[in-house]
């Protein structure tokens, strides 16, 4: 079991290899595969912890409905810029130069996350956080698997992501993954 920092640290550890293989790679199809794996993990961890995480902060931390806004904010910028970058063959002038502005404001988040992270750890209980850290890996499961924007930072993302979810997950089935991180499988 780990506990909800360790889990989405580990999120990021994965979006950070996805991009480093994707900026280093020289070959089209393997960026087309990671482009989707990066897609496919940025897209369900981001709405995986709205829907997990933040309510939690909100209820924990003192300062939990600002922390949550700012992400929200955060948030809905990184998913535009998704949005964006999910699109783009890898071919395209904007390809790298998307994923690295993405990656760019990603990173500043994830740091600023760490640390809201620790602090909720702080406040929860070994056996919370660990319950936490299953919630968010479970929620995972249903919700989109694909950037959508314009779905609201809302209480009522849940029911609009879960009518975006099956049309995403059907696409999924005849994208080009890598082979070792397909999750068709």
């Amino acid at each position: 079991m780990v506990r909800i920092s360790e889990a989405i640290t580990d999120d990021h550890r994965k979006l950070e290899s996805l991009y480093e293989t994707i900026v280093n790679s020289e070959d089209a199809d393997e960026q087309t595969r990671f482009q989707n794996q990066f897609t496919w993990e940025l897209a369900r961890h981001a709405v995986a912890e709205e829907l997990v995480v933040h309510p939690a902060i909100e209820k924990v931390l003192p300062d939990g409905s600002e922390t949550t806004d700012r992400d929200r904010r955060e948030h809905s910028t990184i998913k535009e810029m998704l949005n964006v970058f999910q699109d783009l063959n890898c071919s395209d002038a904007r390809f790298l130069p998307t994923i690295t502005v993405l990656m760019e404001g990603l990173t500043q988040h994830m740091r600023d996350e760490t640390i809201e992270l620790a602090n909720l750890d702080s406040y929860l209980g070994l056996e919370e956080s660990e319950q936490l850290a299953e919630s968010l890996e479970s929620t995972k499961m249903f919700v989109p698997s694909m950037s959508h924007p314009e779905i609201p930072n809302t209480p009522y993302e849940t029911v609009t992501g879960l009518l975006a979810a099956p049309l995403d997950h059907l696409q999924d089935m005849f994208k080009k993954w890598p082979e070792k991180e397909s999750p068709m499988e």
